[in-house]
């Protein structure tokens, strides 16, 4: 084997570990990322589930005036608030039967 094609092989071992080492340094990042997101997401479905079983009253003292509200496909009213945070638009709907009460939520783009 002469000293070039062992120079090649060396070459190609030390891209391998590169590659390597970036693709997992990349992988474990993807990881830490999952892992914040899935925090951030479970505090705000802890923090809006105090909600469920108050009354609507509350919820508005709160949160302030809704940006929208309607009557769902269930006869029940649907209240919405819109938010934006660096750029991304945050809107959390609640859901209150006709006593009042806050039967359920949904959160998107909240963090």
């Amino acid at each position: 084997m002469s000293y070039f094609e062992c120079y090649l092989q060396r070459m190609n071992k030390i891209k391998f570990i590169i590659i390597s080492l970036f693709f997992l340094t990349l992988t474990s990042g993807c990881q830490t990322i999952k892992n914040k997101t899935d925090a951030i997401v479970e505090k705000e479905n802890a923090k809006l589930s105090e909600y469920i079983g108050k009354t609507s009253g509350n919820l508005q003292i709160d949160l302030g005036k809704p940006d929208e509200d309607f009557k769902n496909g269930k006869g029940n009213l649907e209240l919405v608030y819109n938010t934006k945070k660096y750029g991304i638009v945050c809107e959390r709907r609640f859901e209150v039967n006709s006593n009042s009460i806050v039967i359920g939520f949904v959160s998107n783009g909240c963090f």
